[in-house]
């Protein structure tokens, strides 16, 4: 029996091979195809962060957006509603229209008018693709059954049908319209904080209606109630952010500190809930904005009457004594600080502005910047209101004001007893 030479065994296995390799490589995978629907709810989700709109939709230790959270105004409390896709309690029987129309008409689905707590007068400036992406996300979120709380309004300001005379004076429907005359960086900032971030809802004078009366005003304003003070944006006397660089004011937005300062009170909740999800792009944007309105406006001046000099002078003394026992080991001797742990006073604007209810609310009730991401674990500050009087505390406030190249006028005790009673949050 004849064998086959080992070359041709060879031969035929070196052809094998050469007909294997010629063969196509199997095709790849088919690529995962977009799903519109999911990437309209992660966006819709974004922008809900970039409005807020879980802070206000949720009270401490309930679900996410079911409401109930109060917000005292001189008016009355009103509760914010549930928001949740819930048919019967939330709104999940209304459509992308009836949602558009709460945005950018300030009316609920049944025609009936919001109050402007709920910021429409801002909200209006959003686009219509960007109000069906934040529905598109509330409709994805697991619906909560709970009854909106009825707002404590008394009379005439549970009249709803009254809202028509305040609206025909004070809100003007339309969505943002791009200035041609500035950059997409500028615009895109322009369009956050005039609409889904609704900054001048605290940073605005407002009338005695409480109305803001210019889109643009970033003058600063009292907020009521809580009694915190939001700084002027557009004064270097308040916020210098006509001074600060474009890192440093996106990093304040971004993680709540910088080497200048540290945000407190309502802010600390905006940069917690809100500021930090955004993308840098989107907080270069704002701080671009923000930075060119600058001195656009100036602040009110207050009308309140101060101390004379001889009882500064004795402030002046008494306080330096105060700072020295209870502020100097953090703060520093000089009011330097430590920065990004503890927040200089010296040629710090939030101590030095016009109005002194927030260094006052510092001392009385302590606080902490807010948990970020870029800075998890912040150091914060102790309250003194047991330890400290009304006249202790207006003496320190009255000297970190006037100390270390700070100018800004005193405080007395009568401003101190007036947020003494308001409480921490």
């Amino acid at each position: 029996m004849l064998r086959p030479a080992p070359l041709v065994g060879c031969v035929a296995l070196v052809l094998l091979l050469v007909s294997c390799s010629k063969r196509e490589p199997p095709p790849p995978p088919p690529a995962a195809k977009a799903d519109p629907q999911r990437e309209l709810i992660a966006r819709g989700e974004y922008l809900a962060a970039a409005g807020d709109c879980n802070a206000c939709h949720t009270i401490r230790g309930g679900k996410s957006f079911a409401g109930g959270l109060p917000m005292p105004t001189p008016f009355g409390v009103l509760y914010t509603p549930n928001i949740t896709p819930d048919k019967e309690t939330g709104i999940g029987a209304w459509s992308a229209d009836d949602f558009w129309g709460a945005m950018h008409e300030g009316r609920s689905k049944d025609g009936s008018f919001l109050y402007p707590a709920f910021p429409y007068t801002n909200y209006t400036k959003v686009t219509r693709a960007d109000s069906d992406a934040i529905y598109a996300y509330i409709m994805s979120l697991p619906p909560v059954q709970q009854k909106s709380r009825p707002h404590e309004m008394g009379f005439p300001y549970n009249q709803r049908k009254l809202m028509a005379g305040w609206r025909a004076l004070y809100f003007k429907p339309g969505e943002f319209k791009d200035d041609p005359n500035q950059s997409a960086e500028w615009n895109r900032g322009a369009y956050l904080v005039e609409g889904l971030g609704h900054c001048n809802a605290c940073h605005a004078t407002r009338n005695a209606l409480g109305a803001i009366t210019e889109d643009d005003d970033y003058s600063g304003g009292l907020i009521p109630v809580q009694n915190w003070y939001a700084p002027s944006l557009t004064s270097s006397r308040e916020t210098g952010l006509g001074d600060w660089e474009l890192p440093e004011i996106v990093e304040l937005l971004r993680t709540g500190v910088s080497e200048r300062s540290a945000v407190f009170g309502p802010m600390a909740d905006v940069v917690k809930h809100s500021l930090q999800e955004l993308s840098l792009a989107d907080l270069k944007a704002m701080a671009a904005y923000l930075k060119a309105q600058s001195e656009k406006k100036a602040s009110a001046p207050l009308l309140n009457s101060g101390p004379s000099d001889e009882q500064t002078a004795a402030m002046m003394k008494s306080g330096a004594k105060v700072y020295k026992d209870a502020c100097a080991s953090c703060h520093q001797p000089q009011g330097e600080g430590v920065p990004r742990v503890y927040p200089p006073l010296a040629n710090n604007a939030a101590i030095t502005m016009r109005n002194p209810v927030n260094p006052i609310r510092m001392v009385l009730n302590g606080g902490f910047p807010p948990s970020t991401e870029g800075n998890p674990r912040p150091y914060g500050m102790p309250p003194f209101y047991q330890e400290l009087s009304d006249e202790q505390v207006a003496a320190v406030v009255t000297f970190i004001r006037g100390s270390w190249g700070n100018t800004a006028e005193p405080t007395t005790a009568a401003e101190v007893a007036r947020s003494r009673g308001v409480p921490a949050d």
